[in-house]
């Protein structure tokens, strides 16, 4: 049989630096990936019980991996907000409809969640995982008031990782597709790989 590597795999990293920054941004890469295909309306339905639209969900994996990667690059100060409108940061913060922008493609997040993704590795592949730094100030953080980067970079694991999984479900209730297919084709193969 024919050896095929997945794209969902992680690549092989090496150090504790790598392969936060490797794992992270793979994760942020299987959002990108669910989106792979999907016209306009299709990123904007909300097919589950859930009130998420793959559109907002990308919208909302941006934000965080761009407000991440600044509070990393600034630790141990707090780092900068991500550039958005009040009213931006209040929808992709909460991952609500309205977060997905009019000139919103499936291409244009796609493109955006990997260049987020390449920025939040570029980070953590410099930073210093013993370095503190503040919470940002929300509410999910309360009780907590520092943090080191090292768990900083393993919470944004942990959250886009959720997320990929969200996205997994919504873009199945679309059209049936999974993560497999969803791969392989975003790599520019065939589906089922020759040989399966």
């Amino acid at each position: 049989m024919k050896e095929y590597e997945m794209g969902f795999l992680t690549a092989v990293s090496t150090g504790e630096n790598d392969s936060l920054a490797t794992f992270a941004s793979q994760q942020i890469v299987q959002i990108a990936t669910a989106l792979h295909g999907l016209s306009p309306e299709q990123i904007r339905e909300t097919p589950s019980a859930s009130a998420m639209s793959l559109g907002a969900l990308a919208r909302h994996a941006i934000l965080m991996a761009e407000g991440a990667a600044l509070h990393i690059a600034a630790a141990p100060e707090y780092g900068p907000e991500a550039p958005r409108t009040p009213e931006q940061r209040q929808a992709e913060g909460t991952i609500a409809p309205e977060a997905v922008r009019e000139d919103d493609t499936a291409p244009v997040l796609i493109a955006e969640l990997h260049a987020a993704a390449e920025k939040l590795a570029e980070v953590l592949r410099a930073a210093d995982l013993d370095a503190i730094g503040p919470y940002p100030d929300q509410p999910w953080f309360e009780g907590r008031k520092t943090w080191t980067v090292r768990w900083y970079a393993l919470h944004q694991i942990e959250e886009h990782a959720r997320h990929a999984g969200h996205a997994d479900i919504i873009r199945e209730s679309i059209d049936g597709k999974g993560t497999y297919e969803l791969n392989a084709r975003a790599e520019g193969g065939t589906w089922p790989p020759e040989g399966w």
